[in-house]
């Protein structure tokens, strides 16, 4: 069975498709709040999966990791305005410090295709 990947870099692939199954990297957004941060990387998550001819409805699993778990129903907020309500995966949510202290949250996702 092949495997494909998108966005590779020195260090890592954006994405890995093997069968029928995309797994992404962890994405972190950008900005000052939790709320800016999980915006910004559900957007690199919707490209990603895109690229790998998926998208949000076909999300099996999702891991967060906060820097702050108090910072949950914020990022639950955000989750929730952009998950797609019909479809959605299983999914754990803890706190871990990140790659870098301006890091909120991070999420790891993977899709079937």
């Amino acid at each position: 069975m092949s495997i494909k990947r998108i966005d590779v870099g020195a260090r890592m692939s954006g994405a890995v498709v093997h069968g029928n199954t995309v797994y992404l990297a962890g994405q972190v957004g950008e900005g000052a709040t939790v709320t800016e941060q999980c915006k910004d990387a559900l957007a690199e998550v919707d490209r990603l999966l895109a690229a790998a001819g998926s998208d949000k409805s076909k999300i099996l699993q999702t891991l967060i990791y906060l820097s702050d778990i108090s910072d949950f129903a914020e990022m639950n907020a955000a989750w929730e305005a952009w998950v797609d309500p019909a479809n959605t995966p299983a999914r754990a949510t803890s706190e871990a410090k990140l790659a870098a202290p301006k890091y909120k949250v991070e999420f790891i996702v993977t899709a079937a295709i």
